[in-house]
């Protein structure tokens, strides 16, 4: 048994936070569950503490989970364990990668200067600019520059006859308009999932039907998937502009060929499992163990 003391940055009580902590637990004999509402930084003692514990006196930290939702506070999350780092703590993934992908518009400029392809994306805060942009795609998804499971998305239609209204309230809480196409994913969309940056496995998310999105949140189910051999270069390409420890690349096939939605910066677990009945957990704890025994030997 490995003596790391490894701390999980997640949601206490939360399927996938608590799955690596005991898989991390079992390999270990340690496990620290750390809710960051309740961390704080000290920067007169250089310390920085949750629950009597100081985390910069850790092995390694993995953040499966940095908040229940994305908000620009998040970010200051981040910024709370790049402490850790500083301290040569081994944050798992690195905090500068993270912080690409809280704000979605960050994410998809980096995957777009990449030259992965995307839905058609248009980004303004001018609201004639984003009507237009609506009438150009005739069906189109407003996203929230920070938001997961597609919460806060409004799916608007070029017919509609309160396009202008429901615009205007849309921009009131999200100034800066983010507007996809609406693309025809025939009722399922897939996540391929990577463990420091090696392929693991795909799943399909499969709608309800009683929901435009295929989400688990909204209904969805998790299938078997298996991608060929150019899908998953494409996921490998997606996921290694973030240099991620673990993450899951939510892909869409359509007519035109396949396009990558986002990159994920916390990708859960449940859909390895239930999809392709992989235990993605045990997984990156191996991986995470692995790292860490390397980079002390060096």
């Amino acid at each position: 048994m490995s003596n790391l003391r490894i701390g999980v940055v997640g949601v206490p009580g939360k399927w996938s936070t608590e799955a690596l902590a005991d898989a991390l637990e079992t390999s270990t004999g340690f496990r620290l569950v750390i809710d960051m509402a309740q961390v704080e930084l000290q920067l007169d003692t250089g310390r920085l503490l949750y629950q009597g514990t100081d985390l910069t006196e850790l092995d390694g930290l993995v953040v499966k989970k940095i908040s229940e939702v994305y908000t620009p506070a998040t970010l200051d999350r981040i910024e709370l364990l790049r402490r850790a780092e500083q301290a040569g703590v081994r944050v798992f993934s690195p905090c500068r990668s993270l912080l690409q992908l809280i704000d979605r518009l960050s994410g998809t400029q980096s995957l777009s200067g990449a030259g992965i392809p995307l839905p058609p994306t248009r980004v303004t805060e001018s609201l004639s600019a984003a009507q237009t942009a609506v009438e150009d795609f005739g069906s189109a998804v407003l996203k929230p520059l920070y938001s997961t499971k597609a919460r806060g998305m409004t799916l608007l239609d070029v017919r509609d006859a309160d396009l202008k209204a429901r615009l205007e309230a849309f921009a009131a809480d999200n100034p800066m308009l983010y507007i996809q196409k609406k693309l025809d994913l025939s009722g399922r969309d897939l996540g391929m999932v990577f463990v420091g940056g090696n392929y693991l496995c795909t799943y399909a998310r499969v709608g309800s039907g009683d929901a435009w999105n295929t989400t688990i949140h909204s209904g969805g189910r998790y299938e078997a998937f298996e991608p060929d051999a150019a899908l998953i270069e494409l996921g490998q390409r997606a996921q290694g502009c973030f240099e991620l420890d673990f993450t899951t690349v939510d892909i869409a096939l359509t007519d035109e060929g396949p396009v990558v939605f986002e990159v994920s910066a916390f990708g859960g677990f449940r859909g390895a499992l239930e999809g392709c009945g992989i235990d993605a957990a045990a997984a990156y704890r191996d991986w995470i163990l692995h790292t860490l025994e390397q980079e002390q030997a060096c």
